[in-house]
């Protein structure tokens, strides 16, 4: 292992150890540092792991989210599913999975809302999103790499807020809100296709120009 391997590993270690903390510190440098302690390591060394503090440590926490993701995406059978279906099952799998450090999840999201730190909310969802996607199987790098992200961070989001709202026994009503989401997509998706496939019938304006104008260079008529 390298030393940059063993430094995100030892990253990881104090993050997941830093969810027990959260629902009593905060997202917090105290949160951190008892983390350090719960693991056994100099609390000075959370600094040095974390140099931007909890801000830091929750764009990790939510890489290491999406690094397990992959994981557990590759340790079972998607390609039986439909592309719609592994979809819902990746961001169940990417919320469900956290379930037992919701409360630590509550407070990340709301960490990210204060407005100095919408770059990294930002920057967190695409990678999520992002992830979804390439777990999915998907390796499109048209333009619709931009627009199927935007969509699946949208619905990521939008689940992810109701889910840690929702009282409803294994979040049942959760699931019904993404089928829901997904559902309107999906219809939007298709809508998409359609427009752009009759456009791509439609003759190109500016090859139509051009070729109007050649022909009437040839017949000798001045353009204006």
């Amino acid at each position: 292992m390298s030393n940059a391997e063993k430094w995100r590993d030892l990253r990881d270690q104090l993050v997941l150890a830093t969810l027990d903390q959260v629902p009593f510190e905060g997202w917090s440098p105290r949160a951190l540092q008892e983390a350090a302690k719960d693991l056994a390591l100099d609390p000075t060394i959370a600094e040095r792991l974390f140099p931007g503090g909890a801000l830091e440590a929750i764009d990790h926490f939510t890489d290491l989210a999406d690094r397990r993701l992959l994981e557990v995406a590759a340790a079972n059978d998607l390609a039986g599913m439909r592309r719609s279906e592994r979809i819902r099952w990746l961001i169940r799998q990417r919320i469900e999975a956290w379930a037992g450090h919701r409360e630590s999840v509550r407070r990340a999201v709301t960490f990210l809302t204060l407005p100095t730190h919408g770059h990294i909310a930002a920057r967190s969802s695409w990678r999520t999103a992002d992830t979804i996607w390439y777990a999915s199987g998907d390796a499109a790098t048209d333009f619709s790499y931009y627009t199927k992200r935007a969509t699946v961070a949208a619905v990521y989001t939008g689940t992810l807020l109701y889910w840690l709202q929702d009282d409803s026994e294994d979040f049942a009503d959760s699931w019904a809100f993404l089928d829901r989401r997904l559902a309107d997509a999906l219809k939007v998706t298709r809508l998409r296709t359609t427009v752009e496939k009759r456009l791509g019938q439609l003759p190109n304006p500016v090859r139509l120009f051009l070729t109007r104008a050649g022909e009437k260079r040839r017949f000798g008529i001045r353009q204006v």
